[in-house]
């Protein structure tokens, strides 16, 4: 019994990161797709003017604090664990994508684009999970 307990714990908190994971991609994505379709970002392959890399950095921001609350929420215990596993799967991420993509081309954006997205991974994950206690915290009154 004991065993079967533990396996569902590990099971909810592999679901409550990857529930994160699914919720800042699609958003991510959907946004982004959204934008192209309505004219606002250029097609695929196409370079983006800074401006617009600015705004989906914001976007992006915002969407992750709102997986890493999703993920905290949905942690069956210590959320800032959740979180920061969560922050670290989206700093290997935006790592990866940044030494694949570095200098090949202007359809790539700049450089500060990809840095931006490695130095927010981790406080935006941290930001999530502290507005998450945060709120517990309120609704106890403590």
């Amino acid at each position: 019994m004991n065993e079967m307990h533990g396996q569902r714990h590990i099971l909810k908190s592999v679901g409550a990161v990857l529930a994160g994971v699914l919720v800042g991609v699609l958003l991510s994505l959907g946004t982004y797709s959204l934008l192209r379709a309505a004219g606002v970002f250029p097609a695929l392959g196409e370079r983006v003017a800074d401006p617009l890399l600015v705004l989906a950095t914001v976007y992006r921001t915002v969407y992750g604090i709102v997986s890493s609350y999703i993920t905290a929420w949905l942690a069956p215990n210590r959320p800032m664990t959740h979180v920061l596993v969560l922050g670290s799967l989206g700093l290997a991420v935006n790592v990866l994508g940044t030494v694949v993509t570095w200098n090949k081309g202007p359809a790539f954006g700049p450089h500060w684009y990809p840095v931006a997205l490695i130095v927010l991974a981790l406080p935006t994950a941290w930001a999530g999970g502290k507005l998450f206690l945060s709120r517990i915290a309120a609704a106890k009154g403590v």
